[in-house]
């Protein structure tokens, strides 16, 4: 598999364009969780709508009131973002 290129433009905190997307392991109108290139990206909001998903070209744009972009990182304590939701 060829790697893709990850990228994140977002337009106003309104218009999120990113990437790199390998999977969406989630997805409501507050959070985003994706799987992409570069790790878990969990993207979180109100009102948030993915409006376009191309998991064979590695992209996801979504619209919304975004207010925090944030990388989960497993390792740290606490187990990441699916340790949490388990606890």
């Amino acid at each position: 598999m060829s790697s893709i290129r990850h990228t994140i433009t977002l337009d106003n905190r309104e218009k999120l364009k990113i990437t790199g997307i390998t999977d969406i392991l989630s997805y409501d109108e507050e959070t985003i969780v994706a799987q992409t290139e570069n790790g878990i990206l969990v993207v979180k909001g109100e009102n948030l709508h993915i409006t376009n998903l191309n998991l064979d070209e590695g992209l996801l744009s979504a619209d919304g009131s975004i207010s925090a972009i944030d990388y989960d990182n497993p390792s740290a304590s606490g187990g990441g973002f699916f340790g949490r939701i388990f606890k």
